[in-house]
């Protein structure tokens, strides 16, 4: 299916979706009476974990019957529910152009009074509405927990070696330096996948740029070329100390070489911390956040919403739905999650942050977090093709040549959107 046709679907989809929100709501019970609340989750890597929590909140609660569900292609699924008017009563999903797309479907409930929001990390209630498409009044989502992604380390390497973690752009490149003369790889990339091409990207981007810079796109208030070229040239500078044509070895080579020592460093997200311990479980895994500025006051950590929950708009268990959710935000099951899963609490409290993100402690605790950029691309546009095929480009004017892609791009398939916010900026506007 051509790209063009792709949109047209999505768009199509989007519409069906919005039409169809007032007409189904939830209020399922099962044989014995009980009221029951189905969840769909989008992470199937986490069924034994839900099974586990699932279990406890059925085995406490004797008027509701919790069902946790995480099928594979739950999106699509998903998608095809809400066609055929079968909703679950909650959704578990990342915050990404999805959760943008769902809410701006007018499908989710404002679940503002629930008290558990008062819990949440104010970065991670930020990210949220920062993927409002519109600004909405209201809250539409729990978030639940995050990840983190900078630079991966190989900690014991590092002690041997007396390298200190870098804080400053500077004295990352001057590491690099270090780690290469002592005849070590000092990054390793593995571009062949092309998503990996994000990893930097991203963890550079929160530091470098505004958290709402495609939003000021669609504002008209600035420009790609303008807001990503800091980024753009800096992710040129790691090609200088990455591994022999990286576009070679994909996200696999690049986690087993990483594991195997054959680099000191490298820059993707803790979702990768499992594939290398898979190759080496005892490796001594610590990551920093990426130093992308000059002074370490501006740099930024890139944590994402990895998992977050929304109620359906037209539940009628409303108060059976709000007793999950206040279950699932209960400090011991949202360890029994993160034990699991790894990653970060989105909720405020005392909660074991991973040794492998112990370099990034003290951005966690100080909320010092920025969404991903890529969480407010359309899959349309392939932005980590783009960057691919521009770090491949050796030209004088890769830079410029890729900054006015993107902002073509951009306007091509961001059309509607931008339409559409430019003029609720407008009845803004006129309104004051």
């Amino acid at each position: 299916m051509s790209k063009k046709k792709i949109a047209v679907s999505l768009s199509l989809l989007l519409g069906i979706l919005m039409g169809m929100a007032s007409l189904a709501g939830c209020g399922k019970s099962t044989s014995d009476g009980r009221v029951e609340v189905e969840l769909v989750s989008y992470k199937p890597e986490a069924v034994e974990a839900f099974a586990e929590i699932a279990e406890r909140f059925n085995e406490t609660h004797d008027d509701i019957h919790l069902t946790i569900d995480s099928p594979n292609e739950a999106m699509t699924i998903l998608k095809t529910r809400f066609i055929r008017e079968d909703y679950p009563d909650i959704v578990g999903i990342g915050g990404d152009i999805n959760y943008s797309n769902f809410l701006d479907a007018d499908l989710f409930m404002d679940i503002s009074d629930l008290e558990e929001i008062g819990m949440v990390k104010q970065s991670y209630l930020d990210m949220d509405k920062g993927l409002e498409f519109i600004p909405q009044e209201g809250v539409y989502a729990l978030p639940y927990a995050a990840n983190a992604a900078g630079i991966l380390y190989n900690r014991d390497m590092f002690e041997e070696h007396g390298w200190k973690v870098p804080e400053t752009w500077e004295e990352f490149i001057v590491l690099c330096k270090e780690i290469e003369a002592a005849g070590i790889q000092p990054l390793y990339l593995g571009y062949k996948d092309t998503w990996t091409c994000l990893a930097p990207w991203n963890a550079l981007a929160v530091g470098l740029s505004d958290p709402d810079t495609c939003n000021q796109v669609n504002m008209g208030n600035t420009t790609f070329a303008a807001a990503y070229r800091e980024t753009a040239e800096k992710m040129k500078i790691l090609l200088d100390y990455a591994e022999p044509n990286p576009y070679a070895y994909g996200y696999n080579d690049a986690c087993t070489a990483f594991a195997r020592g054959e680099a000191a460093m490298y820059p993707i997200g803790s979702y990768a911390i499992p594939q290398i311990k898979s190759v080496n479980p005892t490796m001594n895994i610590d990551s920093f956040t990426f130093p992308a500025n000059d002074a370490e006051e501006d740099n930024v950590l890139n944590s994402g919403i990895d998992l977050q929950f929304c109620v359906m708009k037209n539940c009628e268990n409303k108060e059976a739905v709000y007793e999950v959710l206040r279950f699932l935000y209960e400090d011991e099951i949202i360890q029994i999650y993160l034990d699991n899963q790894g990653g970060i609490a989105c909720k405020k409290g005392d909660f074991e942050i991973p040794a492998e993100l112990e370099s990034m402690k003290s951005y966690i605790e100080n909320d010092r977090m920025a969404d991903y950029q890529d969480h407010y691309y359309p899959s349309e546009m392939s932005v980590d093709a783009m960057i691919q095929t521009f770090l491949l480009d050796d030209s004088d004017d890769s830079v410029d040549t890729f900054l006015e892609r993107f902002d073509t791009d951009w306007k091509r398939y961001n059309r509607d959107l931008i339409r559409k916010v430019q003029q609720y900026q407008q009845e803004m506007e006129d309104a004051q």
